[in-house]
């Protein structure tokens, strides 16, 4: 049987929507000590993930990759930066489920990690193509597309991220696994929880999943990426993607009603761009490893720096807050 948090919730989806665990569940929540006056608590998902990888990329991954046995591909093709974190877990899960992995790739700031990553995904097995820029990728996938066909078969294209309807509902089941921890008294509902948005699938699950599991809590999503449409209402709308797939393979549930006004979305914390640190998070990720968090400046250390700048304006009320680790290499 499944030990699907989805699943249990809604039996008739054990025999159409496939599911692998990849992870150790539940990841750990503790008190967050970063010198804010609400209290601040952290989920780490950086400890989901067997091995040495984590994060969020799992979660969508224990979706995505037996959706696309499911349908026959051999092949997943999908895109990302130089330094992409989800291209190389997407290539590492892969493999050891027999699905081989084509990335393209686009140009972000080159640094020592970047650089480091470019190592890994060349060792990782993964086929890579080079096309460096948003609208030259755009371009030559129909023609990478092909190219990678077996036979008759076609791989299965993904997009940046995993952030399809299949794959936000890694963060589904991650709402259901925090219901479960807050029923147990691990910690009390929280009034927000924050997370970085790359590419939509983690706070569009996220809000779906808290919807289904009952409880009010509110997604704060903190944007890291702006190559791509990331607003509440592009975000809201990949949440009723997912709601309208989970009907259509046999859940049953009142419609959610879900909608822009229950997202918080904000771009504050961007700075230049996809991949460019910001004084902010320097901050935020020097703070949090003297409370033993290991975060980085792309993503994570983004997202806290909202936290911090929230609290001290009094923009989450009494909280408690939640922060998302969801940074995957340990």
């Amino acid at each position: 049987m499944s030990d699907s948090l989805l699943h249990k919730r809604f039996p008739a989806l054990a025999d159409t929507l496939p599911y692998v665990r990849l992870g150790t569940a539940p990841t750990p929540i503790r008190p967050l000590e970063v010198g804010t006056g609400v209290a601040l608590w952290c989920k780490d998902d950086s400890a989901y993930g067997d091995g040495g990888w984590g994060g969020n990329k799992v979660r969508k991954l224990e979706w995505l990759l037996p959706e696309a046995r499911r349908r026959g591909a051999r092949t997943i093709f999908t895109v990302g930066g130089t330094g992409t974190n989800w291209g190389l877990a997407t290539a590492l899960y892969g493999r050891d489920q027999g699905i081989e992995t084509v990335l393209a790739l686009v140009d972000q700031p080159m640094d020592d990690h970047v650089r480091e990553q470019l190592r890994r995904l060349e060792k990782s097995g993964a086929t890579i193509h080079f096309t460096h820029t948003k609208r030259r990728t755009m371009l030559t996938a129909p023609w990478l597309y092909l190219r990678h066909m077996q036979g008759r078969i076609r791989p299965y294209f993904l997009p940046v991220g995993g952030s399809s309807p299949i794959g936000a509902l890694g963060y589904v089941e991650g709402a259901l696994e925090l219901a479960d921890q807050v029923a147990a008294g691990v910690m009390p509902e929280p009034s927000h929880i924050v997370t970085a948005v790359g590419s939509g699938g983690t706070a569009a699950g996220l809000a779906l999943g808290l919807r289904l599991a009952g409880l009010k809590t509110r997604v704060v999503g903190v944007v890291v990426n702006d190559s791509l449409p990331l607003d509440a209402p592009h975000i809201a709308r990949l949440a009723g993607r997912a709601e309208r797939l989970l009907r259509s393979r046999g859940a049953q549930f009142d419609p959610t009603g879900l909608g822009p006004d229950d997202l918080t979305i904000t771009t504050d914390w961007l700075g230049p761009g996809y991949g460019h640190p910001t004084p902010a998070a320097h901050e935020a990720q020097s703070l949090a490893a003297q409370d033993g968090l290991r975060l980085e400046t792309v993503y994570t250390a983004k997202a806290l720096a909202a936290v911090l700048h929230l609290d001290n304006a009094a923009g989450f009320g009494t909280g408690p807050v939640l922060f998302l680790n969801t940074y995957g290499p340990r």
